[in-house]
């Protein structure tokens, strides 16, 4: 299997934010998610009560999320992911704030995939 990735200005701007080391273990969380077809929970996870899913990392005892969708409301039927937003996560409540950026990022671009609306 082989997703293809597409990256929102927003996820650009916070790529370019990072580190040296938390781009290397994003990019390797990248890979496995273009290269495999079940990706573990350690690596990727819904978000409840929502259409998006997470990438966590932890570096520099901080969290770095990432916010995603693809075209398929099944992971494993998915061939397209789109990369949406980054935060580091201070609190729970950080995560309705970034799924209301997030929904924005698909309106203001244009972007429809999956069930999100």
């Amino acid at each position: 299997m082989r997703r293809t990735m597409h990256k929102s200005k927003a996820f650009e701007d916070f790529y370019s934010s990072l580190n040296c080391r938390t781009r290397k273990k994003l990019e390797y969380v990248l890979q496995i998610i273009q290269e495999e077809e079940i990706v573990s929970t350690k690596f990727v996870k819904k978000i409840v009560n929502s259409n998006f899913y997470e990438i966590k990392i932890s570096t520099d005892n901080e969290y770095r999320v990432l916010n995603f969708t693809m075209d398929n409301d099944s992971f494993i039927s998915s061939n397209n992911v789109l990369l949406l937003n980054g935060f580091i996560k201070k609190s729970e409540s950080d995560y309705a704030k970034q799924i209301i950026i997030a929904q924005n990022i698909m309106q203001k671009e244009g972007f429809i995939y999956g069930n999100n609306d």
